[in-house]
């Protein structure tokens, strides 16, 4: 049969695989098709791996077996700064430019185990670090819906690999936004999980404290599928939540037969920034929700509006310290000097980019004798009111809702020279990262630019560990069957 990859799902990719209406090698060459296509322009993936003829092999006995999950098979891309055993992660950054993992991630691990087929590396901002995709050291990513345009980022790649249909699935990483705010901008679903409900082992640290993988998908069930498959409690992972963490908050997620009560911090639609068209679609997906029958419920988050100049004093102190690790000595880009130091300044100085660096110097800064205190602890004095605000703001209502971006995708080049105007991408996704609640990116609509129709998205943020709320508010909102 022929494979129509736009209405592919997981569950019917599955279903497919069942009922052998087509293969796992048919369905991967599909996807591999359009990337030799499209990609050449888009530039979504780094690497195709070499190890496809093995992989899909293992996902068909798998199948064949009659004992596979919902997951055997189905074509996945991964962002570049997650480990697979063999195969390269260089954080798009020319300093981890042949660095090979020694080991599998957890979330891998997991979902190899699963009989996933890993079709290769996405491209990235250089350890995370950017919202456009332009900071990686190997060029940039383009939006397929417009490639005169960003993807987003720090996932822009894996964004782009879904959209384009060069994967049914991506695994990106979020620590300010960076699968929400990729997957707004390419029309995707994006999820960013509450802290610790997904191991971070084998996840190369930008910020510790903010870091999470999650999936970027067509729509909300495949998100879901793949949520329930990578979670749990890991050993490898301190700060990973104990299983029991969900089945305890599970309670509170029986509603009655009601559907949940939405809050609405209208006062950040004030802030600066916010283009009208993000407005307006915003407005229309409260209304488009009355008619669904929720309770829309005003509140106020009186800290969150500091949300962007916190994260910017706490990420960059944690960047400082992660990729203190990095320098030329152990593993990676190194560039003979005269001396040690002069080993160090260079091998940091050409292997990491503008924008790491900035970071880097930033954070060194603020962590710094003297100004620890003066920014750091006051940071992190601020983080405690704004998950103050949260915790309150989720007494009485079970979902918050806010526009994804406060833009549409902008053009490629059109930031990048302005670090600030850059960092404002991140101003509606930021707090739920320094809260660690989860959130969901879905499609909310579109908006005509230059005679283009680019996509917009709703942001649902839950209470830690409610993940199940954001994906019952999202499947009723885009009037999701689950299939």
């Amino acid at each position: 049969m022929k494979i129509d990859l736009s209405t592919l799902t997981i569950k019917k990719a599955h279903d497919h695989f069942v009922k052998k209406d087509f293969s796992v090698r048919e369905l991967c060459d599909a996807y591999l098709d359009v990337i030799k296509t499209r990609d050449t322009s888009v530039h979504a993936f780094l690497e195709i791996f070499s190890d496809l003829d093995e992989q899909i092999a293992r996902a068909q006995a798998l199948i064949d077996s009659g004992k596979s999950g919902l997951l055997a098979g189905i074509p996945f891309a991964v962002k570049d700064n997650i480990l697979i055993k063999g195969k390269k992660a260089s954080a798009s950054s020319k300093i981890l430019e042949n660095y090979t993992a020694t080991y599998d991630s957890t979330v891998a691990s997991k979902l190899l185990e699963g009989g996933v087929v890993f079709l290769g590396r996405t491209n990235m901002d250089e350890f995370a670090m950017g919202s456009s995709t332009e900071t990686s050291a190997y060029g940039v990513t383009r939006n397929p819906l417009d490639e005169t345009r960003v993807p987003g980022g720090s996932s822009g790649g894996s964004a782009a690999s879904v959209a384009m249909q060069g994967a049914l699935v991506a695994l990106g990483s979020d620590t300010a936004g960076s699968v929400r705010q990729p997957a707004s901008f390419c029309g995707c679903v994006g999820l960013k999980t509450t802290y610790g409900s997904v191991s971070r082992h084998g996840l190369i640290a930008m910020g510790s404290s903010l870091d999470q993988i999650g999936p970027i998908t067509k729509n909300v069930s495949d998100a879901e599928i793949v949520f329930n498959a990578i979670k749990g409690q890991d050993s490898f992972d301190s700060t990973s939540v104990p299983d029991a963490k969900y089945v305890q908050m599970s309670a509170r997620k029986v509603l009655g037969g009601q559907k949940p009560i939405v809050g609405v911090p209208r006062h950040l639609l004030e802030l600066e920034g916010i283009d009208e068209s993000v407005r307006k679609n915003f407005l229309d997906a409260i209304d488009r929700l009355k008619k669904l029958g929720y309770e829309i419920k005003d509140i106020k988050l009186p800290h969150v509006e500091y949300s962007l100049p916190t994260y910017y004093i706490l990420m960059p102190g944690e960047v400082s310290s992660n990729l203190a690790r990095f320098d030329g000595m152990r593993f990676g880009f190194y560039e003979d000097g005269k001396n040690l130091l002069e080993d160090y300044k260079k091998s940091r100085g050409l292997g990491f980019g503008k924008e790491v660096r900035r970071r880097i110097l930033v954070g060194t800064y603020v962590l710094s004798s003297g100004y620890y205190d003066a920014f750091y602890n006051k940071a992190q004095s601020v983080r405690a009111l704004i998950i103050q605000d949260f915790n309150e703001a989720f007494k009485v209502v079970d979902v918050i809702i806010t526009p994804t971006t406060p833009t549409p995708a902008f053009k490629i080049g059109e930031k990048i020279k302005d670090p600030v105007q850059m960092y404002v991408a991140d101003i509606f996704t930021v707090p739920a990262n320094i809260a660690g609640i989860p959130a969901l990116s879905v499609p909310s609509g579109t908006t005509n630019v230059d005679g283009v129709e680019l996509p917009l998205g709703l942001q649902i943020m839950s209470a830690m560990c409610c993940e199940d709320l954001l994906f019952l508010v999202g499947k009723d909102f885009l009037n999701e069957d689950s299939a």
